[in-house]
């Protein structure tokens, strides 16, 4: 009998900027509260140990509805990758953490695509973080073109 194909979210985004200044916005905790949610939810609160083998932990509210999401970092490559374990409050007890790798390649001048893959996920989430991922992708694209309005 052959094994199920893995279970995988990905999403790909060109961002306003370099690998350098996309790679850090996904450890700068202010940052994060603009675009780590898909709209309407939001983080409520984010904690960030960024160095392999520390934790975080983002705390969400969406319309009402609290969870959170937490993990370890497993991977800090600056400014080409990491990686981190997920998980999420709302999933079964016992469920094996999911992992997000996310890799920053130049795009052009000074532009940056950005692959989001979420291995790993319960088969029943799939297609909601895939939407998710597609949702935050974008909101950070929005924020990073607002900051360089400034």
């Amino acid at each position: 009998m052959s094994e199920p194909p893995p279970v995988v979210a990905v999403v790909r985004r060109v961002l306003p900027a370099s690998p350098a200044v996309a790679y850090e916005a996904w450890l700068d905790v202010e940052a994060m509260a603009e675009w780590m949610c898909p709209y309407p939810a939001r983080a409520t609160r984010i904690e960030l140990d960024a160095r392999v083998g520390g934790r975080y932990v983002i705390d969400i509210e969406d319309e009402g509805f609290e969870l959170s999401v937490a993990g370890e970092y497993l991977l800090l490559d600056r400014p080409h990758r990491l990686s981190f374990t997920w998980t999420s409050s709302t999933w079964t007890s016992g469920e094996p953490d999911s992992v997000v790798t996310v890799e920053f390649e130049p795009h052009g001048d000074d532009k940056t695509l950005m692959t989001i893959r979420h291995e790993q996920l319960p088969a029943d989430v799939v297609d909601g973080h895939e939407r998710g991922w597609a949702l935050i992708a974008q909101q950070l694209e929005e924020s990073m073109q607002s900051r360089l309005q400034v």
